[in-house]
């Protein structure tokens, strides 16, 4: 559950100082709401349709389970960028393709490796246990190269 403290906002046990990411989450999650759906500020004022209250809690409920996934998979992209001294844009998409390949969710996953940071015995995917192969651009050096 998201709720506001006076430091920022709190998912779950987690604190969360950035409020940039929960209103990007909503914004992304609004594009997908049927228009009445999107309460308008005034709303009520201007005769218009007063939000049915039930899809406003179905709202705030997918935007508490967004927000506390975000969290989740952040977590793990700082668990896995620090295993493996990757960007976290590497990290993500580390984690994004062993999910594909395996057929789990992001979020699965992510629960995993974050575990993982406090539970050495916990298994992990292998692709996500070992440093991933970094392929470098340029040109190739072998036995035939001038």
């Amino acid at each position: 559950m998201a709720r506001r403290t006076a430091t920022g906002w709190k998912v779950g046990d987690e604190e969360v100082s950035d409020l940039t990411s929960a209103m990007v989450l909503a914004d992304l999650l609004a594009a997908d709401l049927p228009a009445k759906a999107v309460p308008t500020v005034g709303a009520q004022a201007d005769g218009g349709e007063v939000p049915d209250p039930r899809k406003l809690e179905q709202t705030v409920a997918q935007l508490e389970h967004a927000l506390t996934a975000r969290v989740r998979v952040e977590q793990a992209i700082g668990v896995l960028a620090e295993r493996h001294r990757l960007r976290p844009r590497q990290a993500f998409e580390l984690l994004r393709s062993v999910a594909r390949a395996q057929g789990r969710r992001v979020l699965e996953m992510a629960t995993e490796v974050v575990e993982s940071a406090t539970n050495p015995l916990l298994r992990i995917p292998e692709e996500l246990a070992k440093p991933p192969v970094v392929r470098r651009r340029g040109r190739r050096l072998g036995p035939d190269a001038g």
